[in-house]
């Protein structure tokens, strides 16, 4: 029998299945989504044969989408946890660390401090994946974080962000030419869409690491441990690496970031811990 950790987000919905310890299956699905809508007659989850109603002993539910659920869903008992503890809880089984910063691109962005076995939400912004998926849909006319994405790769954010080297014929004291000034600083009507693309990947992607460095300097941890959709960007690694170099920050990114969230949820339950 297993435990199944759903993640009810603003944007997604993730459910994670583990069994005796052990990640059994993942899926993925829009939000909002009725509980009802997850699984066929048949306690399947269309299109992804590795998670079944059948052999689940227990739901535990995460994330904001979670207040409208009330009950146990389908005679299965159905529980309900702190979308930060799992945030929390997450994290750790997937790093192995004790003290940590857990930051959520998801929606928006929350930011988890982790000590041990405390945690505490320290604070969060309003930029995320919803600010990427929204302005994509003004933008190119479609949200498809992926498809964004590919275009960001054939694009250049250089072109339309202004980068300290265009207003300053050297570097200011801790700030290299090539560091970005304004986000769309230099944005033009001709702009290309690829070049608008990474623009946009740029700007959420940066607000998030220059906040971590603020509560960096708040908290003391060095390590930040970066979890959601948003992580899985191809233009994340290298953004993080770079502003981990900037800030004398350590940014990681766990197996499977999209998913911590409703894995930290199932191993609270099956744990006591947190």
């Amino acid at each position: 029998m297993s435990v199944l950790g759903i993640d009810l987000g603003g944007s997604a919905t993730k459910l994670a299945e583990l069994e005796d310890g052990r990640i059994a299956g993942f899926a993925e699905a829009p939000s909002p989504v009725r509980m009802e809508s997850l699984f066929d007659r048949d306690g399947q989850y269309p299109g992804n044969g590795t998670i079944r109603l059948e052999r689940v002993e227990k739901i535990v539910l995460t994330g904001a989408g979670s207040s409208f659920v009330t009950g146990d869903f389908r005679g299965i008992p159905t529980v309900k946890t702190d979308e930060f503890a799992a945030n929390a809880a997450g994290a750790r089984e997937m790093t192995g660390l004790e003290t940590m910063v857990v930051v959520s691109i998801g929606t928006g962005t929350s930011f988890v401090s982790v000590k041990g076995g405390k945690y505490e939400h320290i604070g969060g912004l309003a930029i995320g994946g919803g600010t990427f998926s929204g302005l994509s849909g003004v933008i190119f006319g479609h949200s498809d974080m992926g498809a964004v994405a590919e275009m960001a790769g054939r694009g250049d954010a250089a072109n339309v962000d202004l980068l300290i080297g265009d207003i300053s014929g050297t570097a200011l004291p801790g700030l290299p030419v090539d560091v970005t000034a304004a986000n769309f600083g230099k944005a033009r009507r001709d702009s290309l869409k690829e070049d608008v693309a990474a623009g946009l990947a740029n700007m959420v992607l940066q607000a998030v690491g220059s906040s971590a460095n603020f509560v960096a300097r708040g908290t003391g941890i060095t390590d930040f441990v970066m979890i959601g959709n948003m992580v899985t960007l191809p233009q994340s690694r290298h953004l993080f690496d770079r502003m981990g170099e900037f800030y004398g920050l350590n940014f990681i990114v766990p197996e499977y970031p999209g998913y911590v969230t409703a894995i930290g949820a199932a191993i609270l339950s099956r744990s006591g811990r947190m």
